[in-house]
Parts: structure tokens; C-alpha cells; sequence
């Protein structure tokens, strides 16, 4: 429900905060006190565009700020989702705010973070009607109309599976599309994966494979000049009459002669002795090495070719064999993949044509409760509609389908179903049945808004509702079943009407006073709460336009004929 409204410098409002309770709140005082400005204000703070000045003269800016207390059960899901990203907690109330600009940097808030006008709307939707000459009006919406219906006739559920599965239908078209968008290159996109897979089977490739053959490659390119070296080591580590292992012979000899006198030679000693055999082996290695280190044109080659082979694999499919392995397993994949195509695409045009059908089914039982639903709603609002100065007035429920193929019986679908609906309204004697936009003026839009409500109380969980001249045109006892109406829905819902009949007025569990008043020669707007004593002279200024002991006292006996009164 809607709990405060703070207003400043918004067109003639200097500076001004209401509290609204439960129940029946009405708002009266005299034409072009600013009532109407009230109203304008709220509309923007629930995400209205901004269209001309608001900004009250000599200011830079206009505030707007509604403060809610919501029961997180009457948001959607997708709403409280919103909100929770955005750190606010619905249990703490919920702000609306928004900012006008003289400089036209308008901005909007919903609590302490900045967000869009057309977030505020959302949101705003599923608490609070505004209905009067205004652009924030529910019925005018087919979508909303709609799910009024579904709402009165419980069938919600029955929205949500048709819901879902038009999700599974598109998801299947989509899917089923990329396939047909993919068939132009399948056929080439297998030709290039067969050479692929063959290429790369044909190289046979192995794991360290390239490591292995750039060590022979060096080899095999070096075999001379190895051979040359280890010759030419070999023959002064041991061939020659002055090789190395012979001198070092000569100085072992020698270290024996000092250590037989000497100990202080015997590590030398040993060490000599431990070396000369180390040196033997380095002497057979240089002996065997420069025998089997041959010059091999073929081999190296051949080790040439299979290293180019590899280069260019890798270029092709990766820096590393092991890349070009996982490119195969990838490629082999998809080339299952693309061969068993026609099998996918049958499998989804079965599985599409399942959900075709089960959606047509749904979708036309919906469509048949619906139907029911609006039968049950039409002579209410009729009767309502009699009962307030509209005796003459026909109301109809307007079925229409569109021509498609997302049903089986070949109409389009959406994610509500098959049904367009359309709230047709005649209100007088011989004019023809039509949309309540084009055919109801704002007072009749406003009745045919609450003969709705009073129809649909027990299912609509929208909790404040907003009525602006819901009185026009009406008067004496019509303007009393009026104000039951407003009195009877105001038991399940806020009710907060702006009227100018004392019988309205007199049903209100709150009474509030608008009006205008002077200082230092700027207007300016008040809003108050009225004892019972202001509101006796106010129901009395009312009735006859001014005050006197007669009014006053016809006042009070309304007041008292009307108290704890429900429809």
C-alpha cells in the first residue's frame, strides 16, 4: 500500500508530504485547489514520462517520492529478482523517486540507486492503479486485460504451461534453424574434415616424435666434422707414442716411486690411479664413436622430409604434436556430428511437432476458460455499470486469433496463448460496441474500472487503487452506490479517491483536504487529514457550495447515515 508522498517544488507545490492509511481515503476541496496536480505527481514517481514544465517557477528541480509497504507475494518473480540485484529489501518498504530538471537531466531512483523510467513502471504495475484521465491506466492495456481474466477464472497455471512451452517451441525453432543455416556448409565442412582426419592419420604422429628427430637431424648434418673430432681426440687420448694415457702412465709410475718414500703421495696417488681407468673408457668411447659415425645422405633425408611433414601440420593445426592430435579428436567429432544430421534434424522435428501439438492443445483449452471466465464477467459489470448512471451501458468481451503457424489448427501463439481480447464498451443507447479507448470519456473509463474491480475483488492482488474522477457525470443516489462500491473495495485493497460529491466523501475512512493558500505573494498547496468537525463543514461546503447550520447538519446526518456502511 501506498504509505507516504512526498512532494517539492512540483508545479504550485512548494513543499508537501501526505501519509496515507488503509482503507478508504478520499481527497477533496475546491476546483483548481491542485487535486488534480497530486495526482500528476504521483503518476511520474510511478514512472509516467515527463511531458512539459513541472518544475514550480524560480526552481532549479522538482522531487517526487512515493514510499510503499508491498507484501513480496503480489510482485513477480522477475520483479523481486530485479530488486534483490539491486541490495533493496521489499520487508523495509520500497521508495520511488523521481527528479525533474530544469536542465533536463532528469533522473529516477527506486530506493538509493538509479534506474530507469521505464523500471519505476514495471514495478509500480503490480501495486498501484491510478484510473482517471490519465495515461497510467491498466484496462486500457490488452496485455492487461487479459490477465484480469485469467486472474478471475484461476488460470494462471494453465498461463504458465502454455508459457512454457512456447519457450519449447521456439528453443526447437531456433535450434532447427541453425541446422538449416549450418546445411549450406555441411557438405563442405565434411570434405575439409575428411582431408584433415586423412592428413593427419596418414602423418601418423607421435609424442615427442619432432623432439627426437631434430636431435638426429643435427647428428646426421654433423656426421664429419663428429667424426674428425673424435678421430683426432681418440689419437691424442691414446693412439700416438705421445698420447695422453701414456704420459699419464709415465707421471702414475712416478707417483708410485714418491709414495713408496712419501705417504704424503698416496691421495695423489690414488687419485691418479682412480682417473687412469676413466680415461681408458673416454679412450674406447672416442675409439667406437669415430668407427660408427658414418656420413647418411639417405637418412638424413629421409629425417629432413619427416620434419618438414611435421612443420607443416603444425601450422596447419597447432605448434605442438600434441595440438595437432587434439584438433583430430575435435575434428572427428564434429565430422560425427555432420554425418548424422538428417538424424538430428528428424529427431527435432518430431520432438517440435510433439510440442506443436501439446501447446495447441493447452492453448485451446485455455483459450475455451477463458472464454467461460469472460461470460461470467460481462453481466457483472453490466449491473455495476447500472447501478452507476450507466443503465444503458453494453460491455463485451472480444475474442480474436491470428492467423499463424505455431498451432497445429494454424494460429500464431505467443507466451500467453492464442487469444487476443479486446474490453468493448457502449455506454449510451444506440452506439456500437468499441474499444474502451477510442469510445469511454475519463469519468466512464473510471466506472467501468471500478465496476471491473468490484467484479474481480476477490482475485485482483493489486493493492492500491487510485480514482480520479470516478464521479463525473453522476449524482444523488448513484454517487451513493458509488461511494458503497469504493467503501466495499476498500475492505481488500487502498482505495484513494480524488471527488468532488459529498455522498462519495461521506463513505471515507480518511478524509483529506486540498487547498490552496498565499505567502509572500507565492501559491502554494496544502494537504491535510480532517477531524470530524472540519470534515462536517467540508461535506456541508460540498453539498451546497457554502457553509451554513443547514448544510453543516445535513452533513453530519450523512456522515452518520454512511459510517461502517459496505456495499
Amino acid at each position: 500500500m501506498l504509505r507516504e508522498l512526498h512532494i517539492k517544488n512540483f508545479s504550485i507545490i512548494d513543499d508537501l508530504t501526505v501519509e496515507f492509511g488503509e482503507g478508504f481515503t478520499v481527497l477533496t476541496g475546491e476546483t483548481g485547489a491542485g487535486k488534480s496536480i497530486v495526482i500528476d505527481a504521483l503518476s511520474l514517481a510511478l514512472g509516467e514520462r515527463a511531458v512539459g514544465n513541472f518544475i514550480r517557477s524560480g526552481e532549479n528541480e522538482a522531487l517526487i517520492e512515493a514510499r510503499f509497504e508491498i507484501d513480496p507475494a503480489l510482485l513477480h518473480k522477475s520483479t523481486l529478482s530485479f530488486l534483490t540485484d539491486m541490495g533493496i529489501d521489499i520487508e523495509e518498504g520500497l521508495i520511488l523517486k523521481r527528479i525533474i530538471s530544469a536542465q533536463g537531466k532528469n533522473r529516477a531512483y527506486i530506493g538509493t540507486t538509479l534506474a530507469s523510467v521505464q523500471a519505476l513502471s514495471e514495478i509500480s504495475r503490480n501495486i498501484i492503479d491510478i484510473h482517471g484521465q490519465y495515461e497510467h491506466q491498466s484496462l486500457l492495456s490488452a496485455e492487461k486485460q487479459l490477465k484480469m481474466i485469467d486472474t478471475f477464472g484461476r488460470l494462471m497455471k494453465d498461463r504458465d504451461t502454455v508459457h512454457q512451452l512456447r519457450n519449447q517451441q521456439l528453443a526447437l525453432r531456433n535450434e532447427m534453424d541453425e541446422l538449416s543455416q549450418k546445411e549450406r556448409e555441411r557438405v563442405q565442412r565434411l570434405d575439409m574434415l575428411r582431408f584433415q582426419l586423412q592428413e593427419i592419420e596418414t602423418a601418423e604422429l607421435k609424442n615427442g616424435e619432432d623432439i627426437r628427430l631434430d636431435e638426429e637431424e643435427k647428428i646426421l648434418g654433423n656426421a664429419g666434422l663428429l667424426t674428425e673430432l673424435a678421430s683426432s681426440a681418440y689419437e691424442s687420448l691414446y693412439a700416438s707414442d705421445s698420447s695422453c694415457i701414456s704420459i699419464f702412465s709415465d707421471i702414475l709410475t712416478k707417483l708410485k716411486t714418491i709414495a713408496a718414500i712419501d705417504t704424503q703421495a698416496d691421495e695423489a696417488l690414488k687419485s691418479a690411479e682412480e682417473a687412469l681407468p676413466l680415461l681408458e673408457e673416454t679412450g674406447y668411447f672416442l675409439r667406437d664413436y669415430k668407427d660408427r659415425t658414418e656420413s647418411d645422405p639417405e637418412r638424413l633425408a629421409i629425417v629432413q622430409e619427416r620434419l618438414q611433414q611435421i612443420s607443416g601440420l603444425k601450422r596447419k593445426y597447432g605448434p605442438e604434436i600434441e595440438d595437432i592430435i587434439t584438433h583430430y579428436d575435435s575434428a572427428k567429432l564434429e565430422l560425427e556430428e555432420l554425418e548424422h544430421y538428417e538424424e538430428r534434424q528428424i529427431s527435432l522435428q518430431a520432438e517440435l511437432n510433439r510440442t506443436s501439438a501439446e501447446l495447441t492443445r493447452q492453448a485451446l483449452g485455455l483459450s475455451k476458460k477463458r472464454q467461460t471466465a469472460a461470460k461470467k464477467i460481462e453481466p457483472g459489470v453490466v449491473k455495476q455499470l447500472s447501478e452507476m448512471a450507466m443503465p444503458d451501458a453494453r460491455f463485451s468481451i472480444k475474442f480474436s486469433r491470428e492467423a499463424g503457424n505455431d498451432t497445429d489448427d494454424g494460429f500464431r501463439a505467443s507466451h500467453t496463448g492464442i487469444d487476443h481480447v479486446s474490453f468493448l464498451i457502449s455506454p449510451n443507447p444506440g452506439e456500437q460496441l468499441a474499444p474502451l479507448a477510442k469510445t469511454a470519456s475519463g469519468g466512464e473509463l473510471s466506472r467501468i474500472m471500478l465496476a471491473l474491480k468490484v467484479v474481480l475483488a476477490k482475485d485482483d492482488k493489486i493493492p492500491c487503487l487510485v480514482f480520479d474522477e470516478v464521479d463525473a457525470g453522476i449524482g444523488g443516489k448513484t454517487a451513493e452506490t458509488v461511494g458503497m462500491k469504493l467503501k466495499g473495495l476498500s475492505i481488500s485493497n487502498q482505495v484513494i479517491c480524488i471527488t468532488h460529491l459529498p455522498q462519495i466523501a461521506s463513505f471515507a475512512d480518511t478524509h483529506m483536504k486540498i487547498e490552496k493558500t498565499v505567502i509572500k505573494d507565492r501559491t502554494s498547496v496544502r494537504l491535510s487529514q480532517i477531524d470530524s468537525a472540519s470534515r462536517s463543514k467540508e461535506i456541508a461546503r460540498m453539498l451546497s457550495g457554502s457553509i451554513s447550520e443547514t448544510s453543516v447538519r445535513h452533513a453530519e446526518e450523512m456522515l452518520k447515515k454512511y459510517a461502517g456502511t459496505v456495499d
